[in-house]
């Protein structure tokens, strides 16, 4: 008995009139939420994060998505639709045969649409999954093994759905085009319709023989570990794609693509904003007054800096160099750190003296040795 599917929509926790920009979101939160970084053994939680690659691959795509709405999980499953018909739906208007009908009042044809072959090379359809990822290890790439689930030819079969030593049978009544068509004499014309084939399924052959493994569909599914190189620089949001790693193509079709969007973790001290990384400094009274020596962290690591004396609070410096590199290209980009002064808190009895003394040698209330004060003042009493 086949695995009872659960509704897409509730294992993204969505409505059914979400955005795109929705079902994003709500994808990236659960997989964030049930990554197996953050559940070292947990079985459920890895079982949950497989669950939602299937519903985001499909909500995410509208052509997928309005045929799961119409009918459901058939409709994503890589057999629909196989028979032709319009729009890969069954049965529809044959557009192609509008030539008749016209022709019976101008004499001419309507240019009609050929029916697609069901048994031509069909591509396999790209499967959709995220990673998440160091800061660091946006910065400079990594290898990540991810886990796909998808559909493979079947080995048994080699993908023709027949048992081994049985070869499938072109279809007598569409001859092997998966589409029957049913033409009615009306006043107006030749009118036409064309729907998949009853006896074939829409396949366009026979299959007396299917093969145990795949039931006669030529693809099993198999989940399989794919070691993905993630390139330096990539920023969140961004999507590789592999090619070739996704869904089985049919007839002999190209496999289609795997596409990754990375997941950046937010860092401790850095931002990001394009190539620069940013981030801040605490320095002390004593140090922006009289000028120091400090040590910068970096994502290269510690690197020393001189303060001069008189820095003000607020005041950003740029680090050469240090930072992203350019995503497929050369060079990096820049770290800018800003400084601000760290008011000290519980001073003590001599501290706070020697405080004022100082404040009194400076001649704080006549403003001398304060430009910004002093400026201030003079805008205020204007």
């Amino acid at each position: 008995m086949a695995e009872q599917k659960r509704d897409y929509y509730e294992v993204l926790g969505v409505s059914k009139s979400a955005s795109e920009a929705e079902i994003k979101k709500a994808y990236r939160k659960l997989a964030k939420e049930n990554h197996p970084d953050l559940h070292a053994g947990d079985k459920e939680a890895e079982a949950r994060s497989t669950e939602i690659n299937e519903p985001y691959e499909a909500l995410s795509d509208a052509d997928k998505k309005a045929r799961y709405d119409q009918f459901g999980h058939a409709g994503v499953d890589p057999n629909f639709g196989a028979g032709g018909g319009y729009g890969g739906y069954g049965g529809g208007f044959d557009f192609g045969d509008l030539g008749d009908l016209f022709g019976s009042f101008f004499g001419g044809g309507f240019g009609g649409r050929q029916q697609a072959n069901p048994n031509a090379p069909q591509r396999g359809e790209s499967v959709r999954m995220s990673v998440s990822i160091s800061f660091e290890e946006a910065a400079f790439g990594c290898e990540k093994a991810v886990t796909v689930d998808r559909y493979e030819v079947c080995e048994t079969c080699h993908g023709n759905g027949c048992e081994p030593g049985t070869t499938p049978e072109i279809c007598p009544d569409c001859h092997g085009t998966g589409v029957v068509q049913q033409r009615r004499q009306t006043p107006m014309g030749i009118f036409a319709t064309s729907a998949p084939c009853p006896r074939c399924g829409g396949k366009g052959k026979i299959i007396h023989k299917p093969c145990k493994d795949c039931r006669g569909s030529g693809q099993v599914r198999r989940r399989k570990t794919i070691q993905v190189s993630i390139p330096a620089g990539i920023d969140n949001g961004q999507t590789i794609s592999i090619r070739g790693q996704g869904h089985a193509g049919r007839n002999g079709g190209q496999n289609g693509d795997l596409l990754i969007t990375v997941t950046v973790r937010p860092h401790e001290l850095f931002r990001r904003e394009g190539t620069s990384v940013l981030c801040e400094a605490p320095i002390t009274f004593a140090q922006a007054v009289l000028g120091a020596e400090l040590e910068i962290p970096t994502i290269d690591g510690k690197v020393k800096y001189t303060l001069p004396e008189g820095t003000q609070s607020g005041t950003t410096f740029r680090l050469k160099g240090k930072g992203i590199p350019v995503l497929n290209g050369r060079g990096r980009g820049d770290q800018y750190v800003t400084v601000y002064i760290e008011t000290p808190k519980n001073l003590t009895r001599e501290q706070k003296e020697a405080l004022k003394k100082f404040s009194e040698a400076m001649g704080e209330e006549t403003n001398e040795h304060y430009e910004q004060r002093k400026n201030f003042f003079k805008k205020f009493k204007k």
